[in-house]
């Protein structure tokens, strides 16, 4: 069942698939400050990291994934932002 809604008492409630975490599924994948294109997955256009609730990844991995991008950022490998005014 991936998306229902059902009307009760005049309000309108939806469900949606849980999601799971990529890295508890797929074991091959690991979380590494020097893989950019995966971590840009959980970066916003502005440059912010995506919450656990969007992400969909379990609680450790989420934490794994912050680390590395932070890492990543300050190493100057992702951007801390897309646009800086001068």
């Amino acid at each position: 069942m991936k998306f229902q809604s059902r009307r009760r008492n005049g309000y309108r409630t939806t469900f949606q698939r849980r999601k799971v975490c990529r890295f508890c599924v797929d074991k091959s994948l690991s979380v590494s400050y020097k893989e950019i294109d995966l971590l840009q997955h959980f970066v916003t256009e502005r440059g912010k990291i995506i919450p656990r609730r969007i992400s969909g990844n379990c609680a450790r991995h989420q934490r794994r994934v912050t680390r590395a991008i932070k890492t990543a950022r300050t190493m100057a490998l992702l951007p801390f932002t897309t646009h800086h005014n001068i």
